[in-house]
């Protein structure tokens, strides 16, 4: 018995790594309900540009069928500028539950505006301080 519990416990434990969201610090968070989040592990630098994903979890939606939302954002970092590349809809909170491709920007380059969420972002894909 204690063997049957051991691997039903290894394999529960095998499964993939989720990725670690950490929350985008308070004072850039919206007053609204929802709560944004970064992947530190999915930050990609190269040269002047960089990349991350984002994840907004709602708390609750009435407009559609979708409860969260992940957003993959490059930056300029010398132009401190942010684009979105592409984003995923989820039925459930914080990713999870069906998946839905939402769309893929070509440019529109935007200014990252100070004292947004952007700018937490970009400083952190940037490597500011």
């Amino acid at each position: 018995m204690r063997e049957l519990v051991f691997i039903v416990l290894m394999l529960l434990n095998s499964g993939s790594v989720d990725a670690e969201w950490k929350p985008v610090e308070k004072r850039y968070q919206p007053m609204s309900l929802e709560t944004l989040y970064f992947d530190p592990e999915t930050i990609h630098r190269e040269g002047t540009r960089a990349t991350l994903w984002q994840l907004t979890d709602l708390k609750w939606n009435s407009t559609t069928r979708f409860l969260s939302f992940k957003t993959h954002k490059e930056f300029n970092c010398e132009q401190s500028r942010v684009r979105v590349l592409q984003v995923i809809e989820f039925s459930r909170q914080m990713g999870t539950g069906r998946s839905a491709s939402g769309y893929i920007e070509n440019g529109n380059w935007q200014p990252v505006e100070a004292r947004s969420v952007n700018h937490a972002l970009w400083k952190m894909a940037c490597g500011k301080r």
